[in-house]
């Protein structure tokens, strides 16, 4: 066969089989470095088209296997997951780390456990109780009904290893250390991946880029931005949000920082004025023209200011 019908046939090929999700795009694993790669998920909620994929799972490749994080929100997820690691490498799955309790992040774990069994699984120990107790249930339905059933067929593969803050954990080549500084963060379920040899920091959804999550009952605004001080302090050449595009700190979690800083200032002048909620979303938003575009901001904004002076008056700041 001739070069050029060779070179068509194998980009033909690729087209094929890309991951492609109509309305938001083509997604495959993209390196941030040598050995350290990311799949930047859309921004939006999970829906009939995506199929429960909303998140940024990474990968990073090993002498022996692959070690995956966060391998997205249902078993169709997962299944594109592994199928785009097979695209890179072809080493087996042999670890995955899950970030936090939520859903979007882990059920996908089922695709995996499902090509390699053995392949162990490490959560927070809060994480792991808390999905076998309601969250995993609650999380299954949730996207499955959002998803409009796209997602059925879903079941919790369960993390197998607990964690703990500082733990150093060898796989194969690859030495990983887990971040949880925090009792509370985004959730009281939170771990922080740190791949050391290529100073990457998986930060969960205690960061986000372009996108503002909830902050649940169990979350705390206060411990987030404690949280993120240390994360910066760390010096990382890489952070990789829970969802948003990767990058240095300036550009994947500075802008997170202060997003919730402006509402810790606002929210405790608020609070010396003896103001509601509303009437300290005005000052607010003048402070937040850079996050006009990110999503949900509209939709979450009034629940984060809430949220934030709730704290502030508990603390009496």
């Amino acid at each position: 066969m001739k070069p050029l019908i060779i070179i068509f046939t194998l980009t033909l090929s690729t087209l094929s089989n890309a991951w492609t999700i109509e309305g938001y795009g083509d997604y495959k694993f993209e390196a941030i470095n040598e050995s350290v790669y990311v799949i930047h998920g859309p921004l939006d909620e999970p829906s009939a088209a995506n199929k429960g994929f909303m998140n940024n799972p990474g990968m990073v490749i090993g002498a022996d296997g692959v070690i995956v994080i966060d391998p997205g929100g249902s078993y169709q997820t997962g299944k594109r997951v592994v199928g785009e690691v097979a695209k890179i490498t072809d080493k087996p799955i042999v670890a995955v780390f899950n970030t936090h309790v939520h859903g979007d992040h882990w059920l996908g774990n089922q695709a995996i456990i499902e090509q390699y069994p053995n392949a162990k699984i490490y959560a927070h120990p809060q994480m792991i109780a808390e999905a076998k107790e309601s969250e995993a249930e609650f999380w299954i339905d949730l996207i499955e009904r959002l998803t409009e059933g796209a997602s059925k067929g879903t079941v919790a593969a369960y993390p197998t290893d607990t964690t703990s803050h500082l733990q150093i954990i060898n796989i194969g080549s690859e030495q990983f250390r887990i971040h949880n500084p925090t009792a509370k963060a985004h959730t009281t379920t939170d771990i922080m991946i740190e791949h050391v040899g290529s100073k990457t920091l998986f930060t969960g959804d205690n960061d986000m880029i372009n996108r503002l999550g909830g902050f649940g009952g169990t979350s705390n605004m206060h411990s987030n931005i404690k949280l993120l001080r240390y994360v910066i302090n760390l010096k990382m050449n890489q952070y990789v949000p829970g969802h948003g595009l990767s990058g240095n700190a300036d550009n994947a979690v500075k802008p997170y920082l202060d997003y919730l800083l402006i509402l810790q200032e606002e929210a405790q002048k608020g609070y010396a004025e003896d103001l509601a909620d509303y009437e300290i979303r005005p000052a607010i938003l003048k402070r937040l023209t850079e996050y006009k575009d990110w999503h949900s901001l509209d939709s979450n904004l009034g629940m984060h200011i809430n949220r934030m002076l709730s704290e502030v008056e508990e603390l009496d700041l």
